[in-house]
Parts: C-alpha cells; structure tokens; sequence
C-alpha cells in the first residue's frame, strides 16, 4: 500500500508518504523565504515524495522562532512562497503550508519581546518559552490573532499550495488554549472543553470564508497531552490535577477531533504530546548537549533563560543525561494506534506522524488500516532518498536515523542536517552533507 495513490478532497497524491513539518533557517532575517529554502524543499520533492508539509510559517509579525524561519504575514512573503512552491511542483509532488504562531513557546529572539510571552494564561513554564512568566491574552489580542490566521490562510492560497495545515499541536498557540493544564482562563476561552475549542474553531471558520469550500484545511492535532513528558516544572499547579499533569487524554482530543469534523475539516494530521520537542512527539533521545549549545545562545533574554542555562553548564553531561532523558526513548509508529481511533471516530482521511523508518511498519500501519498517509522529517533528512530504497527493495536504509535529536535542537542556531557523527565515515563527511543539504542540486 506504501506506493498506491490516495486522495484528500480531489487532491491526488501519488504515494502514501509525506514530509512533515520541518524546517531551517532559511529565509532572511525578515522572515521572506530565499533560494536556500526553495532548494531543501526541492531536494525532498525530487525523491518521491507524494507532499512536503512546510515548517510552521509564522502568521504573527513579531514572533518568528528560530530567527530566519519563514513568515506568511504579510502579503510580501507570498511571490517568494509561489517560486519555491513551484520548483516542488516540477516533481509531482504536492504542497501544504502548515501555519502557526509559537505564542508563550517562542524559543528565542534578538532582544527580548513582550509579545513572546503570549499565550492562553499567566503561568511559569521552565522548559518552553524564554520569559520568565506567559501572559494571558487580551480577547482585543485573540481577535488579532485570529485575524492573522485567516489572513495568513488566504495568503496559502495565493502561493499555490496544494492546502492548508494549522497546527494545534507543538505546544503552540492553539496548543496553549486546547490544553487544560496551560489553560486557566475564566471568560470565554477557558474552562469547559467547548471553550478551550473556541480559539481553534473561530480561526478555522475565519480561515474558510478566505480560502473557500474547495481548499483543502487540515488540522495537526495532539492525540493525547502527556503534559508530565518531557521533565518540566510548569506554576503553579493546575486542579484538577490530573489537568495539569496530562493535560488532554486522548478522549478529549477525540471530542474535538469530532467537532473538528463537523466545521469541515478535510483531514487530521495526528501525532502525541504537548509541546515541541517532546519524548511522543519526536521518540528518541533528548540531545543534552545540543540543548546545552542552544540555551547559551538565548540565555540574555530573561532570568529563566539563564538560570537554564547556568544549569545545564553547571551539571556534568553525564550526570544530566539521564535525568534529562527520562520518558525518552524511540518508540516506532508511536501514533499509529491512536491515529486509528480518530479515523474510527471521525472517518476522516489521517496522516499519522511519529516514529516511520522501517518498511514493515510502515505497510502495516497502512493496510490495518491505523491511517491513511504517514509523514516524517527526521529519517528523510538523514535519507532523502528512503522511498527509493524501498523500491530496490531494502526493507530499511542501509544507514537508518538513529532518533538522536540532535537535528531538532541544532536547526534553532546552524543550519539543517544530519548531526549525528556515528553515521558517517569522518567529521568532514557529516559537515559537507550538512552544507549541501539548501544547495541547488541542479547546478
């Protein structure tokens, strides 16, 4: 099944694997994508690959985490969009644009911004966000911000994207109103499940009326919040505390996932855990000492940044290591079983994301019927050319991702590749794969 055709509303897609949403920096400081960018997702294209989910394009101005990530708000960022759009297209392979605003998780910035600190509540979050408290948004800021989806959904459009992705998973903005640990609003927003879902469904609406009926909307959506995973220390607690220590279950999220249906969602795109990264969400190890390299580069924005900082350099890498990969671990097709059940529930065509490599799992997740497509980002930066493989016949890739993370943490400051020396021949080997990674490979 991996290699037969499938269809989300009359968008034809020749296989049954997709890139998920990964990204670099590869866009100028202003957030307009380059050539480098073009180029990475091209490279991807050329291989088989049935669609790309784009990395998360900023609909908010100000908040653009990493630095040099793309933005899609304003409509200057379009022409730019359209022209790597089209080089995808060359190679048969379609286009999402997934969008979303990091909110209180925006993980860095040049100086220090008030505007990084929004989210759905006041509260202290050790692990995402750099301020050292989120702060609850004003009802005047969520009518902004949904007017900066639905400007940001016309704009896809506009580029020639085969759809449109809005993620309410990483632990982004949607996230951070979806999850009733982050939560803790008294007014409209906050409270019951329909009021933590209201954010989501008014951007969603807003979004059709500019897009129209016949564009494609999908919905990246945490199947359950396993709040409690990674370590974190997130004040002050939340009660119930089972809220603020899983967040959503799976029965929560399957609730919404039919509400979801009901707006007329064309498709879920289905992976686990709050927040990003996260041990369900990317399976493998945490990267100590990427994350160490990363909080030196942030630590001038806040207290917290610091202390972060000055903790993680204080503590032996190999005493911190297995505090900081605990819950951490490489799980394969960790989404799969759950993505079968918002396929039962709702009947929606699913793409499931989360812990692909290996063949065999992959048919069986497809012919038991667990989702429809499977998507992935870090076993194809390690081997772009994994679906050939397939079709030579290997069942897995002779040098296969080792699930070392260290990819996730290192794009927020150097550019995108594999990091991961065990796998190549020298040092040398693994910096040259890393600086043609956004090179024109038809040059």
């Amino acid at each position: 099944m991996l290699f037969d055709p499938f269809q989300i509303k009359g968008l034809q897609f020749k296989n049954r694997v997709m890139r998920s949403s990964i990204g670099g920096r590869t866009s100028y400081y202003d957030g307009t994508v380059t050539s480098a960018f073009k180029n990475f997702e091209k490279r991807f294209a050329e291989h088989d690959l049935a669609g790309i989910i784009s990395a998360t394009i900023s609909v908010n101005n100000d908040r653009t985490s990493p630095m040099e990530y793309p933005k899609i708000s304003d409509d200057r960022y379009v022409k730019p969009l359209a022209s790597a759009i089209r080089a995808v297209h060359q190679y048969d392979c379609r286009y999402i644009i997934q969008i979303g605003d990091t909110g209180g998780a925006t993980h860095t910035s040049l100086l220090s911004q008030k505007g990084d600190a929004k989210s759905s509540s006041t509260l202290f979050d050790l692990f995402y966000g750099y301020h050292n408290l989120h702060e609850a948004m004003s009802l005047e800021e969520i009518d902004i911000t949904i007017n900066e989806f639905a400007e940001a959904a016309r704009r896809v459009r506009e580029t020639g994207a085969d759809g449109l992705e809005i993620t309410a998973s990483k632990g982004y903005i949607i996230h951070q109103f979806l999850n009733p640990g982050i939560n803790r609003r008294k007014d409209k927003y906050g409270g019951s499940a329909d009021n933590r879902f209201r954010l989501l469904e008014e951007i969603i609406i807003a979004a059709r009326k500019k897009v129209g009926d016949d564009f494609p909307i999908g919905i990246r959506l945490s199947a359950a919040g396993y709040n409690y995973q990674p370590l974190n220390l997130r004040l002050p607690p939340r009660w119930p505390l089972n809220h603020w220590y899983f967040g959503n279950t799976i029965e929560d999220n399957l609730y919404f996932a039919g509400k979801l249906k009901g707006l007329g969602i064309d498709y879920l795109h289905i992976d686990k855990g709050y927040g990003f990264p996260n041990p369900k969400g990317t399976p493998g190890s945490f990267p100590v000492h990427e994350m160490k390299m990363f909080y030196n580069s942030n630590r001038h924005l806040s207290t917290k940044a610091w202390m972060r900082s000055i903790v993680f350099n204080s503590i032996p890498e190999f005493l911190l290591s297995p505090i900081a990969n605990i819950g951490w671990g490489y799980v394969p097709a960790i989404s799969a079983d759950d993505a079968r059940r918002f396929k039962e529930a709702t009947g929606l065509p699913i793409i499931s994301n989360g812990g692909y490599q290996d063949r065999k799992e992959m048919e069986e997740t497809l012919e038991q019927g667990k989702a429809d497509m499977l998507a992935m980002a870090r076993p194809l930066l390690a081997n772009v050319d994994l679906l050939h493989q397939f079709k030579a016949g290997k069942s897995s890739p002779d040098r296969p991702c080792s699930h070392c993370n260290k990819c996730l943490v290192r794009t927020a400051n150097y550019p995108l590749g594999c990091y991961d020396q065990t796998r190549f021949i020298s040092q040398d080997a693994m910096e040259q794969q890393i600086m043609e990674w956004s090179a024109d490979s038809e040059q």
